[in-house]
């Protein structure tokens, strides 16, 4: 006996539930990173550990804008929004690139102020807790990229890179505390250049994000390789004769498909209604998590 397939949206709905629970993990442990950069920037006597627990902090406030999108991204198709609410998905990501921007501009402010002023090199036992935090946030991004990769989420795929540069900020003051202790006196703003190296690694990344959520926002048409499977699909419908136009875009978890199909003039109404059925039924059934709705038009062959 056969199972009815699930239908596309509480497919999406299901992914969009699943990929919050995974950001509002996320959110708890960049509390917790937070509490211990703080703590060892303040008792370690190091700008770039503060700055680096400023921007957990910021990424608390990130992760809440993408849990939101996702959360919005959940409901169903509603007469206000017939092709449900995917958009809020990269809507969300783009506010995290914009906060990313934003994070980037105060700790470079900050990590010049310190340059240029003169203060206490940094102590030793930062090192080992930074090692730990660099470890934690690869795991994580690793963890969030394969999540984002399997749902075809651009905010996961957004929040994985802004957890790798967490783990780029931890490691350049990694390497600055560890030059700054080798040095010795003179080597005190070491940490602080790392804090600075390290936002020019984050405003590179954070443009990545930013253009990728724009793309998804702005409708960009999605990449060939998908197209042709879509085309290869609905060629292998029984009655379709050629294909025209096939457009494919994304809508948050998923794509809309819009597409022109070719059949022998002489048929009748219903019959080409049916094949059009059945070219939408072949392709929201083959990969219901990419595809969740498909308009179809037919065209007579000449």
């Amino acid at each position: 006996m056969s199972l009815e397939p699930l239908n596309p949206h509480v497919v999406m709905q299901r992914r969009a539930e699943d990929s919050a629970r995974l950001v509002a993990r996320g959110i708890g442990l960049n509390l917790l990173l937070a509490v211990l950069k703080f703590a060892g920037g303040i008792l370690g006597h190091t700008y770039a550990l503060i700055a680096d627990g400023a921007e957990s902090l910021l990424d608390v406030f990130s992760s809440i804008l993408v849990w939101t999108g996702f959360r919005v991204a959940a409901r169903p198709p509603d007469a206000n929004h017939p092709y449900g609410h995917g958009k809020a998905e990269p809507l969300a990501a783009l506010g995290v690139a914009l906060v990313i921007f934003a994070a980037v501009g105060w700790i470079s402010v900050h990590a010049v102020h310190e340059i240029v002023t003169p203060h206490q090199g940094p102590h030793w036992f930062t090192l080992p807790l930074l090692a730990g935090i660099v470890v934690t946030k690869v795991w994580f991004s690793r963890r969030m990229a394969a999540a984002g990769a399997a749902a075809g989420s651009t905010a996961l795929d957004v929040e994985a890179l802004h957890h790798w540069s967490d783990a780029i900020t931890s490691g350049a003051a990694f390497v600055g505390i560890a030059l700054a202790i080798a040095g010795g006196k003179g080597w005190e703003v070491a940490d602080d250049w790392a804090a600075l190296f390290a936002c020019v690694v984050i405003a590179f990344n954070g443009v990545r994000m930013f253009n990728k959520a724009l793309g998804d926002v702005m409708d960009t048409a999605a990449p060939g390789k998908f197209e042709d499977e879509v085309r290869a699909l609905a060629l292998a419908v029984p009655g379709v004769g050629a294909l025209d136009k096939v457009r494919v875009r994304k809508s948050g978890l998923s794509h809309l498909v819009d597409i022109q199909v070719r059949v022998d003039g002489d048929l009748t109404v219903r019959a080409g209604h049916d094949i059009a059925h059945a070219v939408k039924d072949a392709l929201i059934a083959s990969s219901p998590h990419a595809i969740s709705d498909v308009t179809v038009h037919i065209e007579p062959t000449k």
